[in-house]
This record gives structure tokens, sequence and C-alpha cells, in this order.
């Protein structure tokens, strides 16, 4: 009797210790799942599926002040799903990236710890997607797509023979104009603080911009706006300070010419015959004007936000083609205000490309009497500077003189 007792009390401790056991397993196991929960080690989810690309290589970018810049990459197997992490810190400041296979590019913008989805098919990856996760992403798809079917508009205008061509640059001018009243209407003015009226500002159109932040106080008034709404939002971020400088800079730009003074060392004016000065390249070297030796040097300042730079550009790879074996030089300063835009842009251009970052308030360019862009010196052998070129079509002219 006394035997079985002892075994039941036995039992009835050892069932206790197994309970407490699981109880103490059970604690721990909600405590690791809550830690898990609050914790991101990998950062913010972005995945989906991309049908119909097996062994693509997709990549993920982000789209900083500083360009492009791969994150990762996955090779597709035959079903297309994928996933990546983004840095979580994109959860209080929105920060833009892009999915891309080849050409194909699909842009979206990080602005919370919510995981995006992003479905498409590759043959038409960049126009029929679904993304999932946040609103401004799906605000970004429709910018993109409205600029995407005005740029297949614009093409077949061009084609249109019945067409002469004053009616064409109208009627282009008119499908732009339209394009850019509907960013401002229903994307910036209404929610200048979004990440969706940033990304409109930087639109393009043939890698030219659409609006004009060096001289068109209209659309300067607009950066002024979406500039003032992040700095209430997002003081001291990088994208912040970059729009309040293109803003400020324009305004500047804007403002009634004043008479300037500067001090000018006569002696090295003389020595060389023209004003030198330097500024830096876009792999961050500087290139002074007096570096060409015994050439011919075409000084340039221009922006490449202007209307018809990049048609411009095409006119002086002409000139440049032509003469360069003889001794011709181009020196181009670049007065945007947006960096990465200026890299982007005079990447391939074979001259030297430098950017000024203060734009018209550099006492270089207030000395060389920059009241328009583009304005066009030449600079004959000796560094001598000869004229300044009033008429891009006697350009050339002048050119063979001093050739």
């Amino acid at each position: 009797m006394r035997r079985r007792k002892a075994q039941r009390t036995n039992q009835a401790i050892m069932r206790g210790v197994i309970a407490m056991a699981l109880l103490v397993l059970l604690v721990a196991y909600l405590f690791l799942t809550m830690v898990s929960c609050t914790q991101s080690p990998r950062g913010v989810p972005v995945q989906g599926t991309i049908s119909d690309a097996p062994d693509s290589t997709l990549v993920l970018e982000a789209m900083t002040l500083r360009g492009v810049q791969p994150l990762d990459s996955v090779r597709l197997s035959a079903d297309g799903t994928f996933s990546f992490a983004v840095p979580a810190d994109s959860a209080s400041i929105p920060e833009f990236y892009r999915l891309r296979i080849a050409r194909r590019v699909i842009n979206f913008v990080i602005d919370s710890l919510a995981p995006v989805t992003i479905e498409a098919p590759y043959a038409r990856m960049s126009t029929h997607y679904d993304i999932h996760g946040n609103a401004a992403s799906r605000m970004m798809k429709t910018i993109s797509l409205l600029n995407i079917q005005l740029q297949q508009r614009l093409h077949v205008l061009q084609s249109d023979s019945a067409l002469s061509a004053l009616e064409k640059s109208e009627r282009a001018q008119q499908l732009v104009d339209a394009y850019k009243q509907t960013l401002k209407g229903d994307y910036i003015l209404k929610a200048p603080a979004s990440a969706a009226a940033y990304f409109a500002l930087f639109q393009t159109i043939g890698h030219q911009m659409l609006f004009n932040p060096e001289d068109d106080r209209s659309d300067i008034q607009f950066f002024a706006a979406v500039a003032t709404q992040w700095d209430q939002l997002h003081p001291h971020h990088p994208r912040t300070e970059n729009l309040k400088n293109i803003a400020l800079r324009g305004l500047r730009n804007t403002r009634q010419p004043r008479a300037v003074e500067l001090q000018v060392d006569g002696e090295r004016v003389r020595e060389v015959g023209i004003i030198d000065f330097g500024f830096p390249d876009i792999r961050g070297r500087e290139r002074r004007l007096s570096d060409f030796g015994d050439n011919v040097v075409l000084l340039d300042f221009t922006a490449y936000s202007l209307p018809r730079s990049q048609q411009r550009n095409i006119e002086l790879r002409e000139l440049y083609a032509a003469y360069h074996a003889r001794g011709l030089e181009i020196y181009q300063v670049s007065l945007d205000a947006d960096e990465h835009f200026w890299k982007t842009m005079c990447e391939q251009l074979p001259w030297v490309c430098v950017s000024c970052p203060e734009g018209g308030d550099n006492d270089m360019v207030k000395l060389y009497n920059v009241m328009q862009l583009p304005t066009t010196f030449l600079i004959g052998r000796g560094s001598e500077l000869r004229t300044r070129i009033a008429d891009f079509a006697d350009l050339r002219k002048a050119i063979e003189a001093e050739l």
C-alpha cells in the first residue's frame, strides 16, 4: 500500500515537471517569435514573378543621386519567381529602386516596411506589370505609362510624311505640354510631399528633362513646392537638399541680371590670352581651360536640360568629327542643377564635359558675361580668345578660319 502511494506521488511530481518544462518552452517560443517579428535582418522584401524569362538575369538597382547602383541580381528559373531585400532604413524616407532585365525596367519606391510584390510578363515587363505594397509605386507606374505613350505618339508624329516640319514641331510641343500639365495638376500640386511628385519632376523625354529648373520660372516653382514639403518631412536628407539647391539656383538664374565687378589677375590674362579656370569632369578630375596646348578650343556654356540641348549636341558631334583631327577641342561647361542628370547626359560625349556647381552665380561664369544659355566662345591657337559666337550657323566658318 505504501509502495503504491509513493509511486503515485512520484508520477504526479513527474507530470508537474513535464508541464513546467513545456510551459517554459512555450514562453521561450513566443518570445523568439515576438523578437523575429520586430526585427528585419534582411530588410524590406521585394518579391514576385517575371514570367516567360527563364535564365534571364533580373537586377535590383538603387536610383541614387550619384547614379544607378546595382544592389543584387538573380538568374530566373522556369517559374520566374524572385526575392530581394532592400535596406530597412527606407521605411522612414522614400528611396527609389528599379528592377531591370536588359533594357526593360520597372520603377518603384520603398517608403515603409511593407513588402513590395511585382508580377509581370517578360515581353511587356515595362508596361504590363502589377505592383502591390504602396500607393506611391502605383502612381509612379501611371506616370511612366503616360511617358511611354507620349514617346510613342511623338514617334508616330515624326513619321507622318503629310505634315511639314513646322507642323510636326508644333504638334509635338502640344503633346509634351499636355503631359507636363497632367503631371503638374494630378501628381505634383495634389501631393507635393509624395514620392510620386518627386518622381514626376525628373521625367525625361528622349534623354531631355521635361521640366526646366534652370531658366523656366514656372517649372522652378514646382521644384520649390516639392522642396518645401520634403524639407518639412525629411529635413537634411540628401534628396531634400538636392531639391532645395535646384530650386534656389533656378530662382537666382531667373533674377534680373545685374552688373558684377570682379578682381582679375591681369598677369594671368596676359600670359595665356584667356581668363583660365577649371571644373571637375564626370570622374571628379579637374579639367582646366588652358590644358589644350596649341589647339583651337570651342568653349561652350550650356545646360543639358534646355529644350534643344540634344539636337545641338548632335550638331556639335558633326563639327567635332570633322575638325578634331585637325586640332579642334570642345570644353563644355554644364550649368545643370542636377548632378546625376548631368553625368547621365554627358557620359557618351567625346569631348571634355565639366560641371559648374554654382551655376550662374559662379564668378568665372559672370566674368565671361554668360547672360543666356547656350553661350559659345572660340579660342584660337595660342589660347587667344577670338570671338563670341552669336549664331551657331557661323560656327563652322569661324573654326575653318582658325584651323
